[in-house]
């Protein structure tokens, strides 16, 4: 007599069947995380992730029928790799670039960005014409951030790494950097953040090859059927113009 046929055997196949059934469930019951960092476009607030791109991620999941999700604020690095290598995540906002095409499944774009060099304005001794000048001062750059990605590509060894936005506007001020790469609009907001007035920054060189779409993305291993809700529920706020009156505010 088989082992299939023998009323143990019976018993163990039934079993494994059943742990199969209650593991696949298991994982689809799992929360949605949702990750993004401090910045223009997300910030903490009396305890609660806030800001023009989280309203529109919160708006997607709603009308996407994802009620299940835990939102949280973490520095860059972390939330890349929670997306970059765990199931079920949603990252926002993030850079989308050839590098990262097949990391991620992407969903749609927030918002387009161009970074420039910002020094002190009185900074007189720091004069960038072109990227290669810029190679002669400290960089500050965010950890795992496309920017730094960018900057390393290109041969630039004098970075100095934080973990968050906010750090690396603040080396600049102290002096510990010459020059951060950032967009016009997380520039002021940032100097906003640290009580410090946009004019004492002064913008000296475009970097037109950054110049990309910001994203919300997913994780690889998200279940196909939650990326095909999230996605066509993003296209719909971006169709009935909610998504362009979120981001202008």
């Amino acid at each position: 007599m088989s082992n299939s046929t023998h009323p143990i055997g019976q018993l163990w196949h039934f079993l494994s069947a059943t742990m199969l059934i209650l593991s696949c469930l298991t994982a689809q019951a799992e929360p949605l995380q949702v990750v993004t960092e401090d910045s223009s476009y997300s910030e903490l607030k009396d305890g609660k992730v806030v800001g023009v791109a989280s309203e529109i991620v919160e708006k997607t999941l709603a009308r996407a029928g994802v009620t299940d999700y835990h939102m949280a604020l973490y520095p860059w690095a972390r939330a890349y790799d929670m997306a970059r290598l765990e199931p079920n995540v949603m990252i926002y906002p993030i850079i989308r670039s050839s590098e990262r095409e097949p990391l991620f499944k992407w969903v749609g774009e927030l918002d387009q960005v161009t970074p420039m060099f910002y020094k002190l304005r009185e900074r007189r001794d720091v004069v960038v014409k072109d990227l290669q000048d810029a190679k002669n001062y400290t960089v500050g750059v965010v950890r795992d951030d496309s920017r730094q990605e960018y900057l390393e590509g290109k041969g630039f060894n004098r970075m100095v790494v934080s973990a968050n936005n906010l750090d690396n506007l603040r080396k600049l001020i102290s002096g510990q950097v010459a020059l951060v790469p950032l967009p016009e609009r997380e520039a002021r907001e940032q100097c906003e953040d640290l009580h410090v007035a946009f004019e004492d920054l002064e913008s000296v060189y475009t970097i037109d090859e950054l110049s990309k779409g910001l994203y919300v993305a997913l994780s690889l291993k998200t279940p196909e059927d939650t990326v095909k809700r999230i996605t066509a529920a993003f296209a719909q706020l971006k169709d009935d113009g909610t998504l362009a009156k979120v981001m202008a505010q």
